[in-house]
């Protein structure tokens, strides 16, 4: 089946599960294969791409795939539109046509961790992420550091744990920062890549209130890392009508500073990140534009 593409760059491909393995309690590691995955682009860092689920009301092949996909999708019945939801492409092997996709395997609560429970070999999803023929800046690449950046803090929930993992793998030797993870349960640790340069603080979420580690030690990491500032005002967004999203970029899409001592990273449930963001710009004095954040999900919400 020859699937269309968006724009050049961007495709949707059909792939079939050909591996599931399971890497820690929390986190699920399933390796795709499809007929045309030498055209998958690996863009690297955390770049998000499109997973789409087949349901018993929205097969795969009623995900419009043209150019204006997005539009055609919101236009059709509610039971009618396959789900999809945003993950990070962790690793391609494009001479053997392969694509790895770590996702959170958790309580089914939707379509997608649905999916992830039961899914085994040879079951098919479409992803939709850059080709090999994409060159320069991709928008679905939200960490864009200063070329000069003194440290660096990663900091997320679960769902963060793959892209803070493709960074750290990606990030050179002599780079240095902090990671804060709070994950599910104590093995889950295991599960991010150790960095010379960085110091891991991972904690068990257990039967603490979520996100206290979270919070706690970016607090602590900042008052660290970054210097004496002045606080500055944030735009509050309504998390439950709007999107909490923003990565600081040039108009051509790098970096918007030349120079930062630290640059900010922090992913993970929105509310949690709401309230690390107004932390890091107001309360500390971090410089807004080295700071970027994004709200991946709502508790208690299920977001496409």
């Amino acid at each position: 089946m020859t699937i269309a593409t968006t724009v050049s760059t961007l495709r949707f491909f059909r792939v079939r599960v050909k591996a599931v393995t399971d890497l820690t309690p929390s986190f699920r590691r399933f390796t795709f294969t499809g007929d045309d995955l030498d055209l998958y682009g690996d863009t690297g860092l955390d770049q998000r791409i499109k997973v789409v689920f087949p349901t018993d009301t929205a097969g795969l092949d009623d995900m419009p795939t043209g150019e204006d996909w997005y539009t055609q999708w919101r236009e059709m019945a509610p039971h009618a539109r396959p789900p999809f939801r945003t993950y990070t492409t962790r690793r391609v092997r494009n001479d053997v046509g392969e694509v790895d996709v770590d996702m959170v395997a958790h309580e089914v609560s939707g379509p997608a961790s649905a999916w992830i429970a039961r899914a085994a070999v040879g079951d098919e999803v479409m992803i939709l992420a850059p080709t090999v023929h994409h060159t320069g800046v991709s928008y679905g690449i939200d960490f864009v550091p200063p070329a000069r950046t003194e440290n660096i803090l990663l900091a997320g929930d679960e769902t963060a744990a793959p892209a803070i993992a493709t960074i750290l793998e990606q990030l050179p030797p002599e780079a240095r920062g902090i990671v804060v993870l709070e994950v599910p349960c104590s093995e889950d640790a295991a599960y991010l890549p150790q960095h010379p340069g960085f110091e891991l603080r991972i904690a068990a979420r257990g039967e603490a209130a979520r996100h206290s580690h979270l919070v706690r030690e970016v607090e602590a990491a900042v008052a660290t890392l970054a210097p004496a500032g002045r606080g500055g005002d944030v735009e509050e967004v309504d998390i439950d009508s709007g999107i909490l999203w923003e990565v600081p970029r040039t108009a051509k899409g790098g970096a918007a500073l030349k120079s930062a001592p630290l640059y900010s990273w922090l992913a993970g449930e929105a509310g949690a990140i709401k309230a690390l963001r107004r932390h890091l710009v107001t309360e500390q004095g971090v410089d807004r534009r080295a700071v970027a954040f994004m709200g991946y999900w709502r508790l208690g919400r299920a977001e496409n």
